[in-house]
């Protein structure tokens, strides 16, 4: 499975809007918006801070797992 489709899922679980994950990555929503429709890769450093944020694992964001749940602390 492909991570994109994922980043848009989570982003619409919080009811956000890509301006607002963008601005959380301190990036354009215009570039947030290709890191959804898999135009273009998004980086590692991102996805960690997204995982975080999402309280979710990098893990389920690329794929590697289909179980959303919660990091463990």
């Amino acid at each position: 499975m492909c991570y994109y489709p994922r980043l848009k899922d989570l982003r619409e679980d919080k009811d956000m809007m890509q301006k607002e994950v963008a601005a959380l990555l301190g990036i354009d929503q215009r570039v947030y918006s290709t890191y959804e429709t898999g135009k273009r890769e998004i980086p590692g450093r991102f996805v960690i801070l997204l995982a975080d944020f999402y309280n979710t694992t990098t893990d389920y964001i690329y794929g590697r797992t289909n179980n959303p749940g919660p990091m463990k602390k």
